[in-house]
């Protein structure tokens, strides 16, 4: 005789709750990413303006000084996130043109929820296109609603990285 035993714990699958959970995350990293793009926005054109002197700049991430320094806030960027990854197409063995990279992934937070952003890179290897994501536990990955001005923030942030293999 067989007997069939069946688990009587109810397996969570994900739902509404953990989606509008991971859409928060998202928000705030969008928040951080926009704050972190102004910074290096603004220090990139102090240096052409030279608005240095008489500015009273800086945005809880900087003083003053650093502030107008382009390249801490590109440090600060850059240091932001958890991973910067790359992979490329199928190819044969050997096509070693064809092993350039082609897609990227920023990991800007991970477990419950987590958030990404993932888009192409060009031939150059700098990004084409800049896509938010987040998911939560037993959820899949979900893009995030942006507007203009965060896609454009997503790319400012996305090309500060150097995607060379």
């Amino acid at each position: 005789m067989v007997t069939v035993t069946t688990l009587s714990t109810p397996v969570h699958t994900g739902g509404q709750e953990d989606t509008e959970r991971a859409c928060q995350q998202a928000a705030a990293q969008l928040k951080s990413i926009a704050e972190m793009v102004e910074w290096l926005t603004h220090a990139r054109e102090c240096i052409a303006s030279g608005c240095r002197e008489g500015c009273t700049g800086g945005d809880g991430y900087a003083n003053t000084e650093e502030y107008h320094d382009e390249e801490a806030a590109r440090e600060f960027l850059t240091d932001a996130p958890l991973s910067v990854e790359v992979r490329t197409d199928w190819h044969v063995v050997g096509a070693v043109e064809a092993a350039k990279p082609t897609h990227y992934r920023i990991l800007l937070c991970w477990g419950g929820p987590a958030v990404q952003i993932v888009g192409t890179l060009d031939d150059y290897n700098q990004p084409d296109s800049a896509e938010l994501q987040c998911q939560d536990w037993f959820t899949e990955w979900t893009r995030c609603p942006t507007t203009h001005k965060d896609e454009a923030d997503l790319m400012t942030y996305a090309t500060a990285f150097y995607f060379d293999a």
